[in-house]
């Protein structure tokens, strides 16, 4: 009875309320390291908070940005369907996720664009100061202009250089852009290993991406950008505690 109840309640934080994701890649670095385990806020969404900029984001891949190659399992029949339970609650990783991690630059109507004659992204028309890119990353290596359309989000990741995130996916519907239906959550915390726990940045903490003036002007075209190795995707899980799920009243507090 006590295992039924602890897989009850781990499936229902798994579906409402906080998600494990365990980082396969560097895309996100400094801020989100290989290996580190962030906690998901789902609860959030189902009172109709959608994304900021500044935020980070777990999203479904919208198609064509994870490739890799699927080995058929070597489990037994036993084993094999106490793992698919253990996974559906949530409690062991998915060989099935789609899963990716980026930051939100742009929302929906914003045009966003690189570089500016100092290098700089700028959202609007206003240049952005990301002082949370990897060390020694620029902006971006390569130029893009891009109006969001509405309901649909801009993401990039931290680590530019090895980030195969909206601007390698321009010629795909959307042009690059990810519907705000895909998105999973907000990770707000690293949450393993215990010495790198803190919570990951907010927007009110990213003065100058958060304070972008609002969408104005018409569509502008874009330009393309060369190929980028596909990122594995993220593993999931969910941790046996209770989550702490920092609300989000407005901008989320510093």
């Amino acid at each position: 009875m006590i295992v039924l109840v602890a897989l009850l309640v781990a499936l229902v934080m798994k579906t409402f309320l906080v998600q494990v994701f365990v980082i396969p890649s560097g895309s996100m670095e400094q801020t989100i390291l290989i290996g580190d385990r962030v906690l998901v806020d789902k609860l959030t969404p189902w009172f109709g908070s959608e994304p900021q900029r500044g935020d980070i984001v777990v999203f479904k891949d919208p198609g064509g940005w994870l490739e890799r190659d699927r080995k058929p399992s070597e489990d037994g029949p036993v084993l094999g369907a106490a793992k698919q339970v253990l996974t559906f609650v949530g409690l062991l990783p998915s060989d099935n996720e789609q899963d990716l991690i980026k930051r939100v630059i742009g929302v929906g109507g914003d045009t966003v664009e690189c570089c500016d004659a100092q290098g700089r992204l700028s959202v609007n028309g206003h240049p952005v100061e990301e002082s949370y890119l990897a060390p020694g990353n620029p902006p971006s290596r390569q130029a893009f202009r891009i109006q969001v359309p509405q309901g649909r989000l801009w993401v990039m990741g931290d680590h530019r250089d090895v980030s195969a995130d909206s601007r390698f996916h321009m010629g795909n519907p959307g042009q690059g852009t990810i519907p705000l239906s895909g998105v999973v959550g907000r990770a707000f915390v690293t949450a393993w290993p215990l010495d790198r726990f803190h919570q990951l940045d907010a927007p009110g903490s990213l003065s100058s991406l958060a304070r972008m003036p609002q969408a104005g002007g018409t569509a502008a075209g874009s330009v393309g950008v060369g190929p980028v190795p596909a990122e594995p995707p993220l593993v999931m899980g969910v941790l046996g505690i209770l989550p702490l799920v920092v609300r989000r009243s407005g901008r989320p507090p510093e």
